[in-house]
């Protein structure tokens, strides 16, 4: 089994009973001023969807999805989703939202090859999906971290939401986001692998908005892995320097580590979406529906991501374990050493 973070004086702040009246709240708080922020309709989202399709994110292009097969389609091959990166982008086109507008949704998937359940990973995933159309002056690092300032100005007041229902729970996100690209963590802690990294700077910094995940960096090797048809991570920002996409990380009191909150990014253009299939050797993707219809033109640009949202009630509510917003199932060694640590997964 994965290392479980188990912190001896650990007890949690609310009750059982108080825990699911505050996630409510946070959620219903969070995306009704996301919403206002980034000029946003909600819409309804699948479950899953066609397999071959490619409208299914591929997170890094090795995990499994869960599948099954519909009888009454000719034994159609449904897969569940994994994320709504790409069905986002095609909503916009088809419901024919406009510039300045876009979407969000309740995203909620099936994981099953996720090989490390701990307190932050799980088999179930929810998310907010947010999708909005930008002009092509837009796709610039500048309008990604204005979206990025947005999103945080939400968070903060979220939190303060909550600080104000349960007085124990006190605010402690520092006024700004500070921006890093992956390769000035290479210049800062050019000895410690891409995770340790991360820590040390939310550590540092509190919240950071890490920037350039999915290239390879000056060292050779890449700071993360990201799918090529999504996120744009190879266009030029300035000195040298590329991506177009990046990580929210917060600094977790109790798991003395940080924590990521969302991964977003401008997303690809028809030269862009070329050029990473061919990094990644795996041009055969136009021929995809989905990759056919961006080829044609027939998507608008856009930004996008998701925001964890058990992540997000976990970090609001100072929780030790996301199974204690969120109900999956978990190895019986785990469930039985949190609760002998106190914690109460639902």
């Amino acid at each position: 089994m994965p290392e479980l973070i188990l912190n001896g004086e650990y007890k949690s702040e609310l009750t059982l009973r108080e825990t699911e009246r505050a996630i409510k709240m946070i959620k219903d708080f969070f995306q009704v001023n996301l919403s206002r922020e980034l000029s946003l309709q909600r819409v309804s989202a699948p479950l899953f969807v066609r397999k071959g399709s490619g409208v299914n994110d591929d997170l890094n292009g090795v995990e499994k999805k869960a599948a099954f097969r519909i009888k009454d389609d000719d034994d159609c091959e449904a897969e569940c989703l994994f994320s709504l990166a790409k069905w986002k982008r095609m909503v916009l086109a088809d419901y024919d939202f406009k510039q300045g507008e876009g979407l969000y949704t309740d995203m909620n998937a099936i994981r099953p090859d996720e090989e490390c359940l701990d307190n932050l990973h799980s088999v179930y995933v929810d998310q907010w999906d947010w999708e909005r159309i930008i002009s092509e002056e837009e796709r610039n690092l500048a309008f990604l971290k204005k979206i990025v300032r947005k999103i945080y100005k939400v968070m903060k007041k979220t939190e303060k939401a909550v600080s104000r229902k349960y007085p124990k729970i006190e605010p402690m996100l520092p006024d700004k986001i500070t921006f890093l690209h992956t390769e000035d963590l290479v210049r800062m802690y050019p000895a410690l692998e891409p995770g340790e990294r991360e820590n040390e700077a939310a550590k540092k910094y509190g919240a950071v908005f890490v920037i350039g995940i999915g290239g390879v960096l000056g060292d050779g090797k890449m700071h993360d892995n990201r799918a090529p048809d999504y996120d744009d991570w190879t266009t030029p920002t300035g000195r040298g320097r590329k991506g177009l996409n990046g990580d929210i990380f917060l600094w977790h009191p109790l798991l003395k580590r940080a924590f990521e909150i969302s991964s977003m990014g401008i997303r690809v253009d028809k030269d862009t979406l070329l050029r990473q299939l061919e990094i990644r050797n795996v041009p055969e993707r136009k021929e995809q529906e989905w990759h056919r219809r961006l080829l044609n033109n027939e998507f608008p640009l856009s930004i996008g991501g998701g925001i964890g949202q058990s992540r997000l009630c976990m970090f609001f509510l100072r929780k030790l374990h996301v199974g204690e917003v969120h109900a999956s199932v978990w190895p019986r060694e785990m469930i039985k050493k949190c609760k002998e640590a106190g914690i109460t997964l639902l």
